[in-house]
C-alpha cells in the first residue's frame, strides 16, 4: 500500500483533498482536530472504510466514533498483523460492495451475508472478505442456520436437532464445531465478530452494520 501520514485531523483532511484515498486509519487523540471530528467531516464527502484507533479507557469515544461513521475500531495496543488483517478485510469488502453496486446485481435469496461473511447455499461455499474458507458439512450447516437468522439466539440443543435432524442427546460437540467455525471465519477467534456466545443460552450470528 501507498501510505500517507498526517499529524492531526486538519492535515488528514488536506491529504484527502490531494490524494486518492481508499481507507483511513484515524486516532481519536490528535492535536488541532481530533479523530472523531475528522471522521464526521470526511463522511460528508467520502464513503471509503475508516478504522478508528482507541485506547481501552476511551469506550465512550469508541462508540461515538462508530456513530460518526467509522466502520471498525482497533483497541490499543494492537499488533501490526491484526491491523493489516483488518485493513485487508475492509478493503476487500468495500471493493466487492462497489463492484456489486456498479453492476447493479440483484440479491440472491440463497446467498446470505453478514458484514464480510458470505454463505452460498447453492454452491455450499463460504467466503470471508472474498477469500474462500473450507468447511466440513456439519460446520457449513451450523453456520448457515445462524446466518439465516441474524440476531436470533439458538440453544445448543436446537442447533443439534436442526442440523442432525434427531433428538439432542449430547450437545458438547456443538461447542467444538463453533470453536472450529470461529477459527476459520474470525480475524481474532477470542474476540469474535460474527458468531457470539450468549452465556447460559446459546449462540447467535451477530447482526452487522
Amino acid at each position: 500500500y501507498a501510505v500517507f501520514q498526517a499529524a492531526n485531523g486538519v492535515e488528514g483532511l488536506e491529504t484527502l483533498e490531494r490524494e486518492k484515498i481508499d481507507l483511513a486509519i484515524v486516532d481519536v487523540m490528535m492535536p488541532r482536530m481530533d479523530g472523531i471530528t475528522m471522521v464526521a467531516k470526511l463522511r460528508e464527502k467520502y464513503d471509503f472504510p475508516v478504522l478508528f484507533l482507541s485506547a481501552k479507557s476511551e469506550e465512550v469515544d469508541k462508540i461515538l466514533g462508530l456513530n460518526m461513521g467509522a466502520d471498525d475500531y482497533i483497541t490499543k495496543p494492537f499488533t501490526p498483523m491484526e491491523l493489516l488483517a483488518r485493513v485487508n478485510s475492509h478493503l476487500r469488502r468495500y471493493h466487492r460492495f462497489m463492484d456489486r453496486l456498479n453492476s447493479k446485481q440483484e440479491d440472491d435469496p440463497r446467498i446470505h451475508r453478514a458484514g464480510g461473511l458470505e454463505v452460498n447455499e447453492d454452491r455450499v461455499e463460504v467466503l470471508v472478505d472474498g477469500r474462500q474458507v473450507k468447511m466440513t458439512p456439519i460446520e457449513f450447516k451450523i453456520l448457515l442456520l445462524l446466518i439465516k437468522h441474524p440476531g436470533r439466539v439458538f440453544s445448543a440443543e436446537e442447533i443439534y436437532e436442526r442440523v442432525w435432524n434427531e433428538k439432542a442427546v449430547n450437545t458438547e460437540t456443538i461447542m467444538v464445531h463453533i470453536r472450529n467455525i470461529r477459527e476459520k471465519i474470525e480475524i481474532n477467534p477470542k474476540e469474535p465478530k460474527y458468531v457470539k456466545v450468549v452465556w447460559g443460552i446459546g449462540y447467535k450470528m451477530e447482526k452487522q452494520m
